[in-house]
């Protein structure tokens, strides 16, 4: 008569987790087979939910390298008998007083049975029985450790992705108040003590909830400093004696202000935010555009597609300086739906330019206040 024995050999005692596994090795299979090595990479994704570690991971692995075969089918070959000195060494000589306890956290975890034989030696008779661990529970629990490691996987994604996330939060936050900072706008000092703060947190092994707190926070300190800078008035949609209005209207201390600036043929403006609010022109040119000399270059490029005459582009560049010329046809492109002459729009923009009433800064940092598609 054959039995199949569940109780642990020598002093170790029965436990309650003894008892609960039991019924693992007669339960009936939900699917004839696995792939053992799939059930296993899925367990290491959802091991924590198992109540085991990484290295309890690598010694199952170790002991189902035992096992012939890729696939896990049930019947008695699913008991597998290395003695500890034979697993020790695939396992790379790992001392057996470790070996013993990670085996005890597999048993523990569920995910092998024990068999010991009556005197604790592992081995196989003649006619198929063998004693040592037994495989049969990740047959049996194959697809509860699918859904865990699935929903791992989902959570593991998610949280890469609001890192990410926050990540380019951060960055647009911190050039946003650089900028701000250079042209000494009011209000940001506090926006830069908690964006440093956000900063250092980020260093953090942070979790989903932590992870969103930051892309609230981040996304307000953006709103803010949005809300600090200047703004850009014109109607890009009307005709040249409305954009001339809407010159003449401008703010005065804004013209004094933005008049220092037009003066520089460098900005204080980082490249990557003008890309970030005009993300167009970097569809018209194989290479990215690295630098303020590439982005001229694409500008230039791009010019005659949008009827702008030779001459009209000269005079931007005389009277606005080339990299804010550059500035304004990229915003001018983003907008290009709605701008009915772009010739006769980049005129009146460089004739601002010339008394002192245009600022390309203004326009970059409306088209990032505006809505965009997710």
């Amino acid at each position: 008569m054959r039995h199949i024995s569940t109780t642990p050999f020598g002093r170790r005692l029965l436990t309650a987790g003894h008892l609960l596994h039991q019924s693992l090795s007669e339960a009936p299979a939900p699917v004839p087979h696995v792939d053992k090595w799939a059930v296993l990479r899925d367990l290491a994704e959802a091991r924590a939910d198992f109540g085991l570690s990484d290295r309890d991971v690598a010694v199952l692995s170790a002991l189902a390298s035992f096992h012939q075969g890729k696939i896990l089918e049930d019947g008695p070959g699913l008991i597998v008998f290395p003695s500890n000195q034979t697993l020790s060494a695939r396992l790379h000589g790992m001392p057996e007083s470790t070996l013993r306890r990670h085996l005890a956290a597999l048993v523990k975890a569920g995910v092998i049975l024990r068999h010991d034989s009556p005197n604790g030696k592992r081995y196989a008779l003649q006619g198929g029985q063998a004693f040592g661990f037994d495989l049969r529970p990740l047959l049996i629990r194959a697809e509860q450790i699918a859904t865990a490691a699935q929903t791992n996987r989902d959570a593991s994604r998610r949280l890469r992705e609001l890192r990410q996330i926050v990540v380019l939060h951060l960055r647009d936050a911190s050039k946003m108040l650089l900028w701000a900072v250079d042209n000494a706008l009011p209000r940001v000092t506090d926006l830069g003590a908690a964006l440093a703060t956000l900063q250092r947190h980020l260093r953090r092994k942070l979790g989903l909830e932590q992870l969103e707190e930051m892309r609230r926070e981040t996304r307000r300190i953006i709103d803010d400093l949005s809300t600090a800078l200047p703004r850009e008035t014109t109607n890009p949609s009307g005709n040249d004696s409305q954009n001339e209005r809407h010159i003449q209207d401008s703010d005065s201390s804004k013209k004094e202000s933005e008049s220092a600036q037009n003066s520089e043929r460098t900005h204080a403006l980082p490249l990557e935010l003008v890309l970030k609010a005009a993300p167009e022109i970097a569809n018209y040119t194989p290479s990215p555009i690295r630098d303020w000399r590439d982005l001229r270059r694409v500008a230039g490029f791009v010019r005659p597609m949008l009827g702008i005459q030779p001459d009209v582009w000269t005079e931007s560049h005389r009277k606005m300086g080339e990299d804010s010329a550059a500035i304004a046809l990229a915003c001018m492109l983003e907008r290009a739906s709605v701008i009915r002459n772009p010739g006769a729009y980049l005129r009146s923009l460089s004739k601002r330019a010339e008394s002192g009433g245009f600022s390309a800064s203004a326009m970059v940092m409306a088209l990032l206040r505006e809505p965009r598609a997710a």
